[in-house]
């Protein structure tokens, strides 16, 4: 019974956490529109591509920051009949698709600056100084309010990573119309929507990997499935493990799953060894969700870690 108001209460506190943060979320996103809308007319105005480069970083921000909103929402829904595990793909999915895009985005911008740099044309120092400023402050609000809650979440890390690389090219840009008005130099605009460019690429393609690693159902990260059964088999009771497999069904959801045999002198419980074993894999490996099989009748290819041997 003591365990199940401590599961009740990690569970109303966890609820509380999402709430706060789906509320960070709507002010992050409605800025960042607002920082955009800026920089594209302001971009226009003052005729700087860099600007509007920008502004299709600070675009794929606010994307990136309704993906995440949008997977919070959906991590809070129970799991259905037919989707057992809840929602929780929808997260990576959803970065996948918005690291794809990026890459798209990315592209265009380098296309755009090669033309330019070819041709110059004037730009506004003053217009564009002011509006690179304008987001420049955007940006730093939005980190200020999604500050601390990145910590082992995919999808708020990647969403703050974002804004992080935003303000960088807000910096640039801010330095892009100071010295175009004390030098009157028009290409560096074109150089700089090549530096966002690439910031905006780099990004893309580590969302992008980490997604696809996900979903093709690779181990975590830092989780290396030999380590695991070597550490499982060290513990008293436990002869062998095999059949084991470790998936991530997102950036903070690990399970496991596996064969556990038991040495035949064992004299504990079964569900004290399973205790053993969990919190094992919870305190070492970080893996909550865990399905174990105990059997006494060895492997008959023992030693085989993926064994899919017929047990008698």
């Amino acid at each position: 019974m003591h365990n199940h108001e401590h599961h009740h209460h990690s569970e109303t506190h966890s609820h509380h956490h999402q709430t706060v943060l789906q509320k960070k979320f709507k002010i992050a996103v409605v800025v960042t529109f607002c920082v955009f809308i800026g920089e594209v007319i302001g971009g226009i105005w003052s005729g700087s591509l860099a600007l509007l480069s920008d502004a299709a970083h600070v675009f794929s921000d606010a994307l990136s920051l309704l993906i995440s909103w949008f997977a919070i929402y959906l991590s809070t829904r129970p799991a259905t009949s037919s989707r057992t595990f809840g929602y929780h793909r929808t997260e990576v999915f959803a970065a996948l698709l918005n690291g794809v895009t990026l890459i798209g985005v990315s592209c265009w911008i380098f296309f755009k600056a090669y033309q330019r740099f070819n041709s110059p044309e004037p730009i506004q120092g003053y217009g564009m100084l002011i509006v690179a400023c304008l987001g420049f402050v955007g940006n730093l609000f939005i980190l200020w309010k999604l500050h601390g809650h990145s910590h082992g979440n995919l999808n708020v890390r990647s969403a703050v990573l974002h804004v992080v690389g935003d303000t960088l090219s807000s910096v640039a840009v801010v330095f892009g119309g100071l010295f175009i008005l004390w030098t009157g130099w028009y290409p560096i605009d074109s150089l700089l929507s090549f530096l966002i460019g690439g910031i905006i690429l780099l990004g893309a393609v580590n969302v992008t990997r980490e997604a696809v690693h996900i979903l093709l159902e690779n181990s975590p990260k830092n989780t290396d499935a030999h380590a695991v059964a070597k550490h499982i088999t060290d513990l008293e009771p436990v002869k062998d493990v095999h059949d084991m497999h470790i998936w991530s069904l997102c950036s903070n959801y690990n399970a496991l799953s596996a064969h556990v045999v038991i040495h035949e002198n064992n004299v504990l419980a079964h569900d004290q060894i399973l205790k053993q074993i969990n919190t094992e894999l919870q305190n070492r490996f970080g893996i909550t969700h865990t399905t174990l099989q105990l059997e006494h009748i060895a492997c008959t290819q023992a030693g085989s870690l993926f064994c899919n041997a017929k047990h008698s």
